[in-house]
């Protein structure tokens, strides 16, 4: 059975190292990032080289691809998507539309990625910015402030990906809203009431609950657990994304390498499988970090199996005709809320 892990590697192809490490460790899938994606011919061949790797046509490799400034592949080999926050804008003005926009976008991202052998991408971010919270992290790729329309606007993402064959991924569980800082470079901590939390952040995931796929925030929630990030505590993972939430799709770890995360990264990993998540998202490692992660990795088994299948068994089959026309209604449902 596969690693419970998801690995990139470190050039634009694999190294003869790299392919031998992937053959041996056995993760479940791959991610990509922006120097995988030069153009769809090579995003095809490396994913080939990945699932090569580990004998599996259907690893699952995941991907980034948001829309606005959080986007893999990039202008102008590939078309731009808009920012996640035109939806909202949009939605001011007239909420059918917006859906209808979410949708279509959600598509027009599906058939990207698909198009070229992905077969995740890591939307819908349901989180909800508030006052002050981090521009870089939040900003621009949050639907809305208002928990109802980010449900609204994530759920129609969802629909319109996997119709266009990807599967998503909803994040950050269990909010990543009152971040203050940027996890990636430090250790954000939120001090809001359960309460508080109960009726605004957690509101989009637990409408979306039924998604099959999440991913956890490096965030320490003080009112539930004082001492560690979600990524890293029984308590959020089962008490919040579990529990309150009621989350139970394949959940991954968001980017173990991030600085909010202390400690080797053997253990940050030991310690995400001991929380209850079921995937360790192990980005950017050198092959030397690989090495020394590989002790580290447990087995796919028991529920967290259950659900990677559960996950992948929502995969379609796709028509792959031309997207020119359905680009061009999207540009014109968006164009109001660009003004």
């Amino acid at each position: 059975m596969p690693t419970a892990a998801i690995f990139d590697c470190e050039g634009p192809r694999l190294s003869a190292e790299e392919k031998a490490f992937f053959k041996d460790a056995d993760p479940w899938g791959f991610i990509l990032f922006a120097r995988h994606c030069e153009d769809a011919d090579a995003i095809r061949a490396h994913c080939d080289e990945l699932r090569d790797c580990v004998g599996r046509d259907d690893a699952p490799i995941l991907i980034d691809q948001e829309g606005g400034r959080v986007a893999r592949m990039k202008p102008p080999v590939f078309p731009a998507h808009p920012a996640p926050a035109v939806f909202g804008e949009l939605w001011k003005l007239d909420p059918e539309k917006a859906n209808e926009a979410a949708k279509l976008n959600g598509y027009l991202l599906g058939r990207l990625v698909s198009d070229s052998g992905v077969t995740v991408n890591c939307v819908p971010m349901l989180d909800v910015p508030q006052k002050d919270a981090d521009a870089q992290v939040i900003g621009d790729r949050a639907y809305a402030k208002w928990p109802d329309v980010i449900a609204a606007l994530g759920e129609a993402t969802m629909d319109g990906l996997m119709e266009g064959g990807a599967l998503p991924v909803i994040k950050h569980l269990p909010g990543h809203g009152r971040s203050l800082c940027d996890s990636h470079h430090e250790l954000p901590r939120v001090c809001n009431s359960q309460r508080d939390l109960n009726s605004v952040d957690f509101q989009p995931f637990k409408s979306l609950r039924h998604a099959r796929m999440g991913m956890t925030a490096h965030i320490v929630y003080e009112t539930y657990d004082a001492e560690r990030p979600a990524t890293l505590s029984p308590v959020i993972v089962n008490d919040v994304i579990r529990g309150e939430i009621g989350f139970d799709g394949l959940l991954f770890t968001d980017d173990l390498k991030m600085k909010a995360l202390g400690g080797a990264l053997s253990d940050r990993i030991t310690g995400a499988y001991d929380a209850g998540c079921d995937i360790a998202l192990n980005c950017n490692f050198s092959m030397d970090e690989k090495k020394q992660s590989a002790a580290a990795l447990r087995p796919l088994e028991g529920k967290s199996a259950k659900r990677a299948a559960a996950a992948l068994g929502q995969m379609r089959t796709v028509d792959r005709g031309d997207t020119r026309e359905a680009y061009e209604r999207l540009n014109a449902l968006i164009k109001p809320a660009l003004v």
